[in-house]
């Protein structure tokens, strides 16, 4: 189906969102390196969305000419690479959540646990647990290709999509889980700054730590959720295409408001990021 809306859509999501992850990722692997959990996980952000945006190309040429021809495999592809992002960015998100947390909450019980060695194995399980659900979905996507010779990709019908297997369930149960804990780290840290002024004093910036939070509830609520939600359970299908655009739109805010809320993000440091 040609519709040059979604084409110019997500059109504008590349070229916003490959120079703010790209300059992001720089930044950050250059100026800060790995030597905060912090660190850690931002960059496994920023790899995340780079992935995302290297995906709608195709999607643009599809929207733009209605054809696909690059044949069931490349659509595979390109869908799954889609939804790791949405997977792996709520994730990601989420274990920034819980460092900032752990920081401004248990400051010195929890330094064992901040570490970068430990962020970047949570990292390495995230993107195993990532291409353990592709495998499932990916299976059911092929055998639907072959039932129904489709030619198109993205729009095909929804109430002809094969069996859905248990693990399809898995994605929506996490991110109702992950939003439960970004509110509970939301309340906890917010209590504190609120309760103990004068240790709080001692975290740069408390704005920007507050920032982090309420952007973090923003992103799943109005972005990761609606998407999830909508798609896998086939709620009101006319949407499905523009809350796939609204989902995109998340690898462009990412280096806006995590990135950059940090103080000194564009200079050289060497203490450890809370």
């Amino acid at each position: 189906m040609r519709n040059p809306t979604y084409a110019l859509l997500f059109g504008s999501v590349i070229a916003l969102g490959l120079p703010l992850n790209a300059v992001s990722l720089y930044v950050l692997l250059c100026c800060h390196g790995l030597k905060s959990p912090s660190n850690v996980f931002m960059v496994n952000l920023a790899i995340s969305d780079l992935l995302l945006v290297t995906s709608l190309p195709m999607r643009v040429y599809f929207y733009a000419t209605g054809t696909w021809p690059l044949g069931p495999f490349a659509c595979i592809c390109v869908t799954m690479l889609f939804r790791n992002n949405i997977r792996s960015s709520s994730i990601f998100i989420t274990f920034i959540c819980v460092n900032r947390l752990l920081a401004v909450v248990y400051p010195l019980r929890s330094r064992h646990l901040r570490t970068s060695s430990n962020a970047s194995k949570a990292a390495a399980l995230v993107w195993l647990f990532v291409l353990a659900v592709n495998v499932p979905e990916s299976v059911n996507m092929s055998r639907f290709f072959i039932d129904y010779n489709e030619s198109s990709c993205f729009e095909f019908s929804q109430n002809r999509i094969p069996y859905r297997s248990a693990i399809d369930c898995v994605p929506p149960v996490v991110l109702l889980i992950m939003l439960a804990v970004n509110v509970v780290s939301t309340a906890l840290v917010s209590w504190t700054l609120h309760r103990r002024l004068n240790d709080s004093a001692r975290v740069n910036n408390t704005v920007n730590v507050m920032l982090i939070f309420v952007m973090n509830l923003v992103m799943f609520t109005v972005i990761f959720m609606p998407v999830t939600l909508g798609v896998r359970f086939e709620i009101w299908k006319p949407a499905h295409t523009p809350l796939l655009c609204l989902a995109s739109v998340n690898c462009c805010l990412d280096p806006l408001l995590y990135y950059f809320s940090f103080d000194g993000f564009w200079k050289r440091k060497d203490d450890v990021d809370l």
